[in-house]
C-alpha cells in the first residue's frame, strides 16, 4: 500500500481549510516540502528497537560513556537506537533534583550534562558505523515553563481566564502545554525538527504523547521531515489512523494483556481475540511495538519482573513475532533490570548481570536474520499453535520454506510436548541449544520455559 502518498493532499486540505493567517510564501514553502517517500523503510522489517536512556546508562550518564556499549549492543544485534531526550531541562517548576528529560528548555541544543553536541554527532556517527539507526525522542505536546517560546510566544500556549500557561495535565505541572490552534507553532516546530536531521543525521524521532498533538500537524511533519530524508517515525500512540505519518505504534493493548494475563485476570483466548483484531484493523505495513517494559513501564508501574514474575522471556516471545511487531529492549532489560529506576534523579544501571545477554542476542538474531520473522509488507503466515495445556500456547511463522515455532511455558510446572502433533516437519533444531530435534519424539518444556523450533 501508499498510504503515505496520500499525507501530501490530506495535509494540504486540512491546513487551507484551519490556517487563516499563513502568508502566501509560508504556504508554498509548506506545499515544497510535502514530498513524501512511498511505502516503509526496507530495513525496518526485521529491526528491533533498543531505548537508551542516557542519564541512568553508565554512572557519568553521558553520550561518550554510553558510546563504549556501541560495540556490546552492535554484537547484540540491535539495529534502531531510540535515544530518550537529550535536550536542556527546563528548571522553573522541576520535579526533583535532575528533572524530566521531557521538560524541553531548548529544542536545538543538548543537556549540558549528557555532553555536548559534537559528542551526540560523534554518537549518531558511530552508531552508524555499525550499522544501527537513530531516532531521537521528540516532546511536541509540551516544552518547560521556561523555554524561550514562553515569553517570545505566548499565543503559542495554552492559557487560563487570566492569561497564564498551563501544564497540559495536572500532575504534569513542570511543563507548559503547547496550543497547535496557532499555525505559527506548528512551522517552527517541523524546523526545529528539521534541524537534528540536518545537524546530527539522526534517521527519525518516537514521538512523546503523539495522540495529544492534532493528526493534521503529522501529517505534514512527516512530509517536511521525509524532504530531508527517508525517517522512521515512531508513535506513542495506538491506532491505525496514525500510521498515515508513522511507521509504527505503541502496542500498548497487546501490552497490558500480557500483564493481565500474568496477574491471571485475562487467558490466552484474549491475547488471540487481540490478534484477529488486530489483523482486520492494521494495514500490512503497519509495524506495532511490543515490549515487556519501556522507561515509563519500569519507572511508574513496576520492573517486568514485578509485573510477570518468571514469565518475563515467555512474555518478550509472545509479542517478539507477531506478524507487525518489532521487539523493544529498554536500557538495562538485557541486563535483568529489576529495579524502577528513579524519573528525576540520578539512578545508574547495574550491568553485573549478564546472564540475560544470550537470550536476547538469540532473540534478535532470530528477528533479524530468519525472512519469516519478518514483519510489514511480505510477511510469513502467522498461526497458533495449540496444546493440551491452556497455559501452554505457541505460534508459528511461515515464509516459503522457512519455518519457525515458538511453543512457551507458562506455567510453574514442566509440560511434555509431543512435537509431531504441532506442525513441525522435515529437519528441525532447537534454536536456543543448536541441537538437532527428534520430531517424532517429544519434548520436555521446563516450568515457565520455551522452545524455538527452526526448520527449513
Amino acid at each position: 500500500m501508499m498510504k503515505k502518498l496520500l499525507i501530501l493532499f490530506i495535509s494540504l486540505g486540512l491546513l487551507s481549510s484551519c490556517q487563516t493567517e499563513t502568508t502566501a510564501a509560508e504556504t508554498e514553502n509548506t506545499e515544497t516540502e510535502l514530498a513524501v517517500a512511498e511505502g516503509p523503510l526496507d530495513w525496518t522489517k526485521n529491526a528491533n528497537i533498543y531505548e537508551v536512556n542516557i542519564r541512568q546508562y553508565t554512572p557519568e550518564g553521558t553520550f561518550n560513556a554510553f558510546a563504549t556499549h556501541l560495540d556490546r549492543l552492535q554484537a547484540m544485534g540491535v539495529k534502531i537506537l531510540w535515544i530518550m531526550p537529550i535536550q536542556p531541562i527546563g528548571k522553573l517548576n522541576r520535579k526533583g533534583g535532575l528533572g524530566s528529560y521531557y521538560s524541553i528548555a531548548d529544542y536545538t541544543e543538548t543537556n549540558p550534562n549528557f555532553g555536548t553536541m559534537e559528542d551526540f554527532k560523534n554518537l549518531v556517527e558511530e552508531a552508524h558505523k555499525r550499522d544501527m539507526k537513530v531516532i531521537l525522542d521528540w516532546v511536541a505536546n509540551h516544552t518547560s515553563f521556561d523555554h524561550p517560546w514562553t515569553e517570545a510566544h505566548p499565543e503559542w500556549y495554552t492559557q487560563d481566564s487570566l492569561g497564564n500557561i498551563v501544564a497540559p495535565v495536572e500532575d504534569w505541572s513542570d511543563v507548559a502545554d503547547l496550543n497547535y490552534s496557532d499555525k505559527g507553532l506548528w512551522k517552527a516546530m517541523r524546523e526545529e525538527m528539521k534541524f537534528w536531521l540536518k545537524e546530527a543525521n539522526i534517521d527519525g524521532f518516537r514521538c512523546d504523547v503523539a495522540m495529544m498533538v492534532p493528526s493534521e500537524f503529522w501529517a505534514g511533519t512527516r512530509a517536511a521531515l521525509d524532504s530531508v530524508k527517508p525517517v522512521f517515525m515512531l508513535a506513542e500512540a495506538e491506532g491505525p489512523e496514525f500510521h498515515e505519518a508513522f511507521d509504527m505504534t505503541y502496542g500498548w493493548e497487546m501490552h497490558h494483556i500480557m500483564n493481565e494475563i500474568a496477574k491471571g485476570e485475562m487467558s490466552f483466548e484474549n491475547w488471540k481475540e487481540f490478534l484477529i483484531k488486530e489483523d482486520s484493523t492494521y494495514a500490512e505495513e503497519d509495524l506495532r511495538m511490543n515490549f515487556v517494559t519501556n522507561h515509563d513501564e519500569n519507572s511508574w508501574n513496576g520492573t517486568a519482573y514485578v509485573r510477570m514474575g518468571n514469565n518475563v522471556q515467555n512474555f518478550f516471545l509472545l509479542g517478539m513475532g507477531t506478524k507487525r511487531a518489532m521487539p523493544l529492549i529498554y536500557s538495562g532489560q538485557e541486563a535483568g533490570l529489576n529495579d524502577t529506576l528513579e524519573f528525576f534523579e540520578k539512578d545508574t544501571i547495574s550491568w553485573a548481570d549478564e546472564s540475560q545477554y544470550d537470550f536476547y542476542t538469540k532473540c534478535l538474531a532470530l528477528k533479524t536474520g530468519n525472512p519469516a520473522m519478518a514483519s510489514g509488507i511480505g510477511q510469513g503466515d502467522f498461526e497458533i499453535i495449540n496444546t493440551s495445556s491452556p497455559m501452554v500456547i505457541g505460534y508459528r511463522r511461515i515464509l516459503n520454506n522457512h519455518r519457525v515455532s515458538i511453543i512457551m511455558n507458562f506455567s510453574d510446572s514442566d509440560f511434555e510436548l509431543p512435537l509431531s502433533k504441532h506442525g513441525a516437519e522435515g529437519e528441525a533444531q532447537n534454536y536456543m541449544s543448536g541441537e538437532s530435534l527428534d520430531l517424532s519424539g517429544s519434548h520436555t518444556l521446563p516450568a515457565n520455559g520455551h522452545l524455538i523450533i527452526v526448520s527449513e
